[in-house]
């Protein structure tokens, strides 16, 4: 016997209703081709962003708008010792030259990057 005014206890069946087998199909559908669409947009991105890169550092190298520069670096050796010290070998600042570019260019790195890690360590 029920009386009226205390409801029903409420289980998690009642809540949660089941995702029934096409909604569960349509929406794995939908997330492949957003996963997929952002893939392909990203890719085609960079490689716009790459051809474009390419074609403006050839026409600064056609017409001699400085399209090389050059960064002042310094280069220091860390050698890990058996007694668990690291010793540095400092060298001379050098100058090395770079590319006025978004992505390497002719074996040279973009000078944005230079710019950014003045000092270089080697791990001997």
């Amino acid at each position: 016997m029920r009386r009226r005014g205390i409801p029903k206890p409420l289980h998690s069946a009642d809540i949660i209703t089941p995702v029934t087998s096409p909604l569960r199909a349509r929406i794995r559908h939908f997330l492949k081709l957003v996963i997929v669409v952002g893939l392909s947009s990203a890719l085609a991105l960079t490689a716009v962003a790459y051809a474009v890169d390419y074609f403006l550092f050839r026409h600064r190298v056609a017409s001699n708008r400085q399209p090389y520069g050059q960064v002042t670096i310094s280069r220091y050796d860390a050698i890990m010792q058996k007694s668990g010290k690291t010793q540095f070998i400092f060298n001379p600042p050098e100058t090395q030259t770079c590319v006025h570019a978004l992505f390497p260019r002719e074996g040279y790195t973009p000078c944005w990057y230079l710019e950014r890690h003045t000092e270089q360590r080697t791990d001997i």
